[in-house]
């Protein structure tokens, strides 16, 4: 009763996670239709390379919200035969995605305003004469994406989903990039025609700064990179207050997307019979499915406690656990 208690508790979790995830990718995709519309046409109309290199920005976002949209339900598909713990790594691939089309942007925006303030070194292009509503689109374009941020960062708090997490800093990125553009349409319509293309080409290098970072993350989450050390802490403080487990052993973490699964070996009196060894074994898995957020699923031994594993340190259990994995070859881990 127990098991399926804390089975139903995981699946509504993660239904009111893909809720929220889902949200903040169909919000953020409306809004960027609706300013990509409105900022490429008032970048050609009014003659604006910052407002135009917005509008880009905003068009590459409605692709890559698209994108993030097709993977995030793809991503909420359940667990087979094949994928055992579901298929959330795919939303680690979804965020990777956003990065390539966010370093993709940014390497067309900059071109493009390299290319104007070549033309207006050389002559070829004497003004740019902003039109006065494309200053009050890109500051418009501040407000709205300030909003943005503050909310999808909150989901992205909520969730812990790597998509909604790209999200988010695209949308700050878009804050410092309107910005940006602001001052340089401002100073353009004011006699200084080459800080208008210099703002674009700064709006660019915020947006390569974003993607860097969004390939980063992703590519540590795709890797399955967990803080081991610090998750081993946590559980070996928290074994310490539960009457029968002598000691900790050691400890695998494997995670899969937002979640995290976890090998204990744990070491308990070896007079107990079996059900009270499996009676201890059920009581750790409800504490830690109860202390440590996003933990799908624990995987507990125990055997007699011995002295050569008392009092281990934090470094000895988590080494015990990859000479388990990989043996005595220690090319494949640092001591």
């Amino acid at each position: 009763m127990q098991r399926r208690a804390q089975t139903n508790t995981i699946t509504l979790m993660t239904h009111e996670r893909d809720r929220k995830s889902l949200w903040a990718v169909n919000l953020g995709l409306g809004i960027n239709i609706a300013l990509a519309a409105v900022k490429t046409t008032f970048g050609v109309i009014g003659h604006s390379p910052a407002l135009l290199a917005e509008g880009i920005n905003s068009t590459s976002d409605v692709a890559y919200y698209i994108v993030a949209s097709i993977f995030m339900r793809l991503a909420n598909k359940p667990a087979d035969n094949e994928h055992p713990y579901g298929h959330r790594q795919l939303e680690s691939i979804a965020s990777l995605v956003v990065g390539a089309f966010v370093v993709s942007t940014a390497v067309a925006v900059f071109w493009d305003a390299v290319d104007k303030i070549w033309d207006l070194s050389d002559g070829n292009l004497s003004t740019l004469g902003s039109h006065p509503l494309a200053l009050w689109v890109a500051l418009a374009t501040v407000v709205i994406k300030i909003g943005l941020f503050i909310y999808v960062r909150r989901l992205g708090r909520e969730t812990r989903n790597p998509v909604v997490d790209a999200l988010a800093y695209d949308h700050r990125n878009d804050i410092f990039s309107a910005s940006a553009a602001s001052v340089g349409i401002f100073l353009g319509q004011r006699g200084l025609p080459w800080v208008d293309p210099l703002a674009g080409a700064l709006v660019a290098l915020l947006i390569l700064r974003t993607g860097i970072y969004i390939l980063r993350e992703s590519s540590v989450e795709l890797m399955d990179a967990v803080p081991s050390r610090d998750l081993a802490e946590q559980i070996s403080k928290l074994l310490k207050t539960l009457p029968g487990v002598e000691q900790l052993e050691e400890m695998q973490a494997h995670r899969f997307g937002p979640h995290i699964v976890v090998n204990l070996t744990i070491g308990i009196d070896g007079r107990l019979t079996v059900h009270a060894g499996d009676a201890i074994a059920t009581k750790v898995e409800a504490l830690l499915y109860h202390s440590v957020p996003n933990l799908r699923r624990v995987h507990v031994h125990y055997h007699p406690a011995d002295k050569a594993h008392h009092d281990m340190t934090i470094e000895q259990i988590l080494a015990e656990g990859r000479r388990h994995l990989w043996g005595d070859d220690t090319q494949y881990y640092d001591n």
